[in-house]
């Protein structure tokens, strides 16, 4: 059963790879800059962007059960979808594992030896610990492999979706509290458990975005009373949560102030989780409002979002082997400003030259493709109608 079109999801894939370019570009600012009066300006942007993780795992999920939930559930679509996550996501991730495990070694210095190397290799590639932000594809491998029982659990009792969001929060939260008390799980943040509201949020949304569209996209035409003060709520919240998000962080840095970790983790799931909506609706009024030239760069930069994802931090690292020799305050400020700018504009320029003229590019990049940046496609199942971007697994 095809549906709407929703091409405003790729503005949100390209807002959420900026705000995963900046956390990085100001990771060593925070640590660096705290005698600088601008460091408000660099809390804020790293601790405001940590939406772009979640919000991918979101759209991850939220594509998936908009396209599979109507769709009957047969062997043969399973098997289509393991096999390109095998293709595009699987054997991108293991490449690239490889090569950024060879650069850490270089990095660090190491001096093992073979035997030992390919053994270090393994246990990190096994968990996404190959370089730092290869979590994530582990992270949502793990969902890949929950996502059939998911599907075939809310087609066959369709009651279960109004206790998505619910059952999504407690499952998290239990997993924060029983790790905080008694597991002391290594690395929680690589382990699905720790998104699944967001995993979860995306299933009941995927699954009746055509019922609840309305409620979720804000525009005169959606306006009533009751969603118009959904909608200030939201925002209301989501604001309150971000800015104490960012508060939080800014008085243990500068000052060492400390909280219980508990608060760490309700103001970073509130700001995020509330923020998916905000998103949504900040890309539906973008696509309404922006020229066909800006949407068609946005267009391509969330089409391209894995590719980029995954090669930025050889650029990073690249960067930040040059760093600023000068005392003076301005020319330190552009040094970081340049390295967000050149990290993204080098894997931007990569990836997109490599998925126009390099026909396998996804083996390295998975399926990103130029062809679909300002078609008015529906966003499709790549085994069934289609390419799609390996990032958002549609």
């Amino acid at each position: 059963m095809r549906r709407e079109n929703l091409a405003p999801l790729q503005i949100v894939r390209a807002l959420c790879i900026i705000a995963v370019l900046c956390v990085h570009s100001t990771s060593n600012a925070i640590a660096e800059m705290k005698e600088s009066n601008y460091y408000l300006v660099y809390n804020f942007l790293n601790t405001f962007m940590r939406y772009g993780t979640p919000t991918f795992i979101f759209l991850s999920s939220f594509v998936l059960f908009y396209n599979y939930y109507e769709a009957p559930l047969t062997g043969g679509r399973i098997g289509r979808f393991y096999g390109r996550r095998l293709k595009f996501i699987l054997l991108p991730y293991f490449l690239f594992s490889v090569f950024y495990y060879l650069v850490a070694y270089e990095l660090n210095h190491y001096d093992l030896s073979l035997a030992e190397a390919i053994g270090q290799f393994g246990r990190k590639a096994l968990v996404g610990k190959a370089f730092f932000h290869l979590y994530f594809v582990f992270v949502n491998v793990q969902f890949y492999l929950f996502f059939p029982l998911a599907l075939w659990t809310l087609k066959k009792v369709p009651g279960l979706l109004k206790w998505c969001i619910p059952l999504g929060l407690a499952l998290e939260y239990g997993f924060v509290l029983l790790n905080k008390y008694d597991w002391h799980v290594t690395h929680p943040g690589s382990w699905m458990l720790s998104y699944v509201a967001y995993y979860l949020l995306g299933a009941y949304l995927g699954s009746c975005f055509p019922r609840i569209k309305g409620w979720i996209v804000a525009s005169r035409d959606n306006a009533t009373k009751a969603r118009v003060a959904f909608w200030v709520l939201i925002w209301g919240g989501w604001l309150a949560a971000a800015l104490s998000h960012v508060f939080v962080y800014y008085q243990q840095r500068m000052y060492g102030t400390r909280y219980n970790t508990l608060l760490y983790d309700f103001l970073w799931n509130a700001h995020t989780y509330l923020g998916v909506v905000v998103l949504i609706q900040i890309a539906f009024f973008i696509h309404r409002r922006l020229s066909k030239r800006a949407l068609r760069m946005l267009s391509l930069l969330g089409s391209l979002s894995f590719g980029i994802y995954l090669i930025h931090p050889f650029f990073l690292v690249v960067y930040e082997s040059h760093p600023p020799s000068t005392g003076n305050s301005m020319l330190i400020h552009a040094w970081y400003a340049g390295k967000f700018l050149i990290v993204l504009g080098c894997s931007w320029l990569t990836v997109g030259l490599a998925a126009r003229y390099f026909p396998f590019s996804w083996i390295f990049f998975g399926n990103s493709s130029l062809r679909e940046v300002g078609k008015a496609r529906r966003v499709s199942d790549p085994g069934e109608t289609g390419k799609g971007g390996a990032w958002h697994a549609d």
